[in-house]
């Protein structure tokens, strides 16, 4: 039954990180003009909506299984589209930055979880605490895995609505080499060196922020 009790105590915090980013996009494009995904019910913290059978729970629970250091994973990405935003250039930032935002909110609530799940906290369970810490885990690899300024990710986005016009343009030709590029910087063993100033520097911010 471990595997079993593994994949629980994982899955529940791989689901609301990986969703929770997807929704998070929807509801900000809709605050800037884009009812998209509002319109297919994706604005919604139902889980439902937004699980990818792949992305969202087999490729995360065989990470979880095989015991890998990290673990990942995506849902169903909530269309956008980034005419109907406002001010598409500037509001695209705002779409782009509220996935990886709702993943360092979750990683602070997890902490804040774990801090109450530990020894003689008012929450006090080993099960709950293995679980939190799981979700500060996950919530700040997906946050810095998104943040990373490669299109189509959301700090390409990001990165993109930065930029002067000519050059956003021909930054943003990268977007269908993106993958390629993130599992060319997997398999060279640098994508965790990229990823890991960020997440100490958000680890940084909870510790302070939660005392852990």
């Amino acid at each position: 039954m471990d595997w079993l009790e593994t994949a629980v105590l994982w899955g529940v915090p791989v689901v609301l990180a990986i969703t929770l980013h997807e929704a998070a996009h929807g509801y900000v494009a809709r605050m800037f003009g884009d009812d998209t995904a509002a319109m297919l019910g994706r604005v919604t913290l139902n889980p439902v909506k937004h699980v990818d059978l792949v992305g969202t729970i087999l490729v995360p629970a065989a990470m979880v299984l095989l015991k890998l250091p990290f673990v990942f994973g995506w849902a169903k990405p909530v269309p956008v589209n980034f005419a109907n935003l406002r001010h598409p250039k500037r509001d695209m930032i705002w779409v782009a930055a509220a996935g990886p935002g709702s993943n360092f909110v979750q990683a602070l609530a997890w902490a804040m979880v774990l801090v109450a799940a530990m020894g003689g906290g008012v929450l006090a369970s080993q099960g709950l605490a293995r679980m939190a810490f799981a979700g500060v885990q996950i919530n700040l690899i997906l946050m810095a895995l998104n943040l990373l300024p490669i299109p189509p990710l959301d700090g390409g986005r990001i990165l993109t609505g930065l930029l002067p016009a000519p050059a956003a343009r021909v930054f943003a030709r990268i977007e269908p080499y993106g993958l390629f590029v993130i599992v060319a910087l997997l398999a060279a063993g640098l994508l965790d060196n990229l990823m890991r100033p960020l997440i100490a520097g958000a680890e940084s911010i909870i510790a302070a922020l939660t005392g852990l």
